[in-house]
């Protein structure tokens, strides 16, 4: 998630203070990750130091509103005009769980599978129900269906891995791929590389 270009492209629509800054984020974003105030100043004065952004004065109420400059503009541009790159995919607990488990002597992987698929089904139940409480009559409303989509769309995709993990691993015996310790001592420095999961980044 990038706050640094949603808020710029907020302030390419009129100047705002911040904690207009942060309401007008989480309309937009149906307040499925608030900011709070220190983290919106923090960005604007990064922007600020990159030329992005220019503060005000002051108003009788003591809110300084900030503008964004013509570079920024340029920026809010160039961010909605491109494909998000996805990059180095970030550690995932359940998928490192799983494959941490498969390879343990005596775990049953089977029900470390069917506990989390009952907690992911739960959880897409509850994703429905916000769906359908979502609505999409008003733009705000718009936004927070199309962030709950995003969110079934993952939780889906979540319990189809899961029957894919179960079948991949009844296919194989327990005790055949349980790992003991290697008796090998490891040597200084970073760990050769398996298989080039980082290639998939």
């Amino acid at each position: 998630m990038s706050v640094r270009q949603s808020l710029l492209a907020i302030l390419d629509q009129g100047p705002c203070y911040g904690y207009q800054l942060r309401a007008e984020f989480d309309r937009r974003t149906g307040s499925t990750w608030p900011l709070n105030v220190g983290q919106i100043y923090n960005t604007l004065e990064r922007l600020e130091r990159d030329g992005l952004v220019a503060r005000g004065d002051a108003d009788d109420q003591g809110h300084v509103y900030w503008r964004i400059t013509d570079a920024g503009s340029a920026e809010v541009a160039s961010w909605l005009s491109s494909p998000v790159e996805r990059g180095r995919a970030p550690r995932d607990e359940l998928a490192i769980k799983l494959a941490v488990a498969a390879t343990l002597p005596g775990i049953d992987v089977s029900a470390v599978i069917e506990n989390q698929r009952f907690a992911s089904q739960h959880r897409l139940q509850q994703l429905h129900r916000a769906a359908v409480a979502a609505g999409d009559r008003t733009p705000e409303e718009l936004a927070l269906s199309l962030v709950v989509d995003s969110m079934i769309f993952a939780a889906e995709a979540e319990l189809r891995w899961l029957d894919h993990a179960e079948q991949r691993l009844a296919a194989h015996p327990q005790h055949a791929m349980a790992l003991e310790l290697a008796t090998e001592r490891p040597k200084r420095g970073r760990p050769a590389k398996v298989a080039s999961a980082g290639a998939l980044a």
